[in-house]
């Protein structure tokens, strides 16, 4: 793993501008040829369902709009082809796609809440598992926007900011984890959401965002507040949200819905993710945090039931851990430390103050 670090500021367009002009070259020689953004191009480019997504976006989220024509401007793209790139997850596939296709649709991650009641609030950590193309070429972004607040992302070639892991200078951290539910419509995508809740200055309103009846499809959110010394774990598919308070217990999270009221909801569970999400309860149960931290839960290498991806079988055991994040959160800001996870050593690290 390499992760790159990149800056931007300015207004939506120009920081957007910056963004792609620092990644163009990783676009052209890796993700123009990831085979799932190709295929989602042959399959929604000029659909009715692909147009009423980019009016819901720019009528709702003008600002995140400008910001992806600038990225795609930087990126030498079509804004229409950075646009499905960016909301591949909420279109309905055909049956008939390819098993890589199909295996990329069903990315990874791990998430883990830890609070605490000292003046350290708690710590949000994640495991970013994504496609094998983009081990080696992710960005870390440090942007500050002349509207909102400053922000850290990790950042895939193509993809707008948000829907990985973050943190902002409000004290909102974020982490996501993809889920796979069958509810999804023509509405507004789920990245830009993800976006929004960075542009956030409370807890309050990223849980309003997350609750909008007019959502595509949605993630699983692990939220934090510094300022306010709030978590929340949040499933939010498209036709739903169940928020979990975290209050005195760490939460796990994996890649489906688990919470009382959602579980049952009709949804793909891959063995990935099921194997990781039983693996690291039965770890929070053996104390693994009080021992070791949240890197003792995500590095954990126990063959069959591994959290960190170093995927083998070729089936649905999809997705390589490309960076480990954890954000250690005060009420005088937040630390961020992103390792690689398969050497166990950090590549980047920053604070952002309230």
């Amino acid at each position: 793993m390499t992760i790159t670090p990149i800056e931007a500021t300015g207004d939506a367009y120009c920081m957007g501008r910056m963004i792609g002009e620092a990644i163009a070259d990783t676009v052209q020689r890796v993700s123009l040829h990831n085979e799932e953004f190709t295929a989602a191009e042959k399959i929604w480019s000029g659909s009715d369902y692909l147009r009423q997504m980019q009016e819901t976006a720019r009528r709702t989220f003008p600002k995140f709009v400008r910001e992806l024509e600038g990225m795609a401007d930087g990126m030498g793209l079509s804004y229409e082809k950075a646009f499905l790139w960016n909301c591949r997850g909420d279109l309905r596939w055909p049956d008939d796609i390819s098993p890589t296709v199909a295996a990329g649709l069903s990315e990874g991650c791990t998430s883990v809440i830890i609070p605490t009641s000292t003046n350290k609030i708690g710590v949000i950590a994640h495991n970013e598992d994504g496609s094998e193309d983009f081990d080696g070429v992710c960005f870390w972004l440090s942007a500050k926007p002349d509207d909102g607040p400053a922000f850290e992302s990790f950042l895939y070639p193509g993809m707008i900011p948000g829907h990985t892991m973050g943190a902002n200078a409000a004290g909102i951290v974020q982490t996501i984890n993809n889920i796979r539910v069958h509810d999804l419509k023509p509405g507004l995508p789920r990245h830009f959401i993800c976006r929004a809740i960075l542009d956030c200055h409370n807890m309050d309103e990223a849980l309003a965002l997350l609750n909008r009846d007019d959502r595509a499809s949605g993630f699983h959110h692990n939220l934090g507040s510094a300022r306010e010394g709030r978590f929340a774990s949040v499933e939010a598919p498209a036709s739903a949200c169940a928020i979990t308070d975290i209050v005195n217990t760490p939460s796990v999270h994996a890649n489906h819905l688990i919470t009382e009221e959602l579980k049952n909801y009709k949804q793909e569970i891959t063995r990935s993710s099921s194997v990781r999400q039983t693996r690291a309860e039965t770890l929070l149960a053996e104390g693994v945090l009080s021992d070791h931290g949240p890197t003792g839960m995500l590095f954990d290498k126990k063959s069959g039931q591994e959290i960190l991806r170093v995927p083998t079988d070729g089936g649905d055991d999809y997705g390589q851990t490309l960076a480990t994040g954890v954000f250690e959160m005060t009420t005088s800001g937040t630390s961020i430390s992103i390792y690689n996870p398969h050497k166990e050593q950090i590549e980047y690290s920053t604070h952002l103050s309230i």
